[in-house]
């Protein structure tokens, strides 16, 4: 017959509160939630774009959780971007090396996007050069501009 004894069992109950209250930190809420504008550790990016047209170019800062910055869709762009982030998989990735994409042209619009999102660093570059970039870029609409492929506006 197997036998607790109270030391044992005063260790594992206490260690089992140990990794509670770890856990019940890391899940605690998203690590920019109660940061605003210009906190260091909030989701702030910056957007470049070029050659993208008239109105669209320029460089613009959007700051989310709550929505600020000088973006001309800031609400709409930190939501797009909420909505694609997931654990596990970077929402700023580049496409998967080997991906067999359609040979077609977006045009020569580009964008950078640097920052900090969901307490990670971004430092991605967008383009439209065949349909794997065009989807990529059309996914992050609004926080790029619409290039008129009527995905997202």
């Amino acid at each position: 017959m197997f036998q607790v004894t109270r030391t044992p069992a005063a260790r594992l109950l206490g260690a089992a509160a140990l990794s509670a209250a770890a856990l019940a930190s890391v899940c605690a809420a998203h690590p920019a939630a109660a940061a605003g504008p210009g906190a260091a550790d909030g989701d702030h990016l910056t957007v470049t774009v070029r050659d993208a047209g008239a109105g669209m170019d320029g460089t613009y800062e959007l700051y989310c959780h709550p929505a600020g910055g000088d973006h001309p869709h800031a609400a709409d762009a930190c939501s797009v971007v909420d909505g694609d982030t997931r654990w596990g998989r970077e929402v700023f990735a580049p496409v998967p090396e080997g991906s067999v994409c359609t040979m077609q042209y977006g045009g020569p619009a580009t964008a950078h996007v640097t920052g900090t999102w969901a307490g990670r660093p971004v430092d991605a570059t967008y383009d439209r050069r065949d349909g794997c970039e065009i989807s990529r870029w059309d996914r992050m609409v609004p926080l790029l501009p619409d290039m008129g492929t009527g995905v997202r506006s």
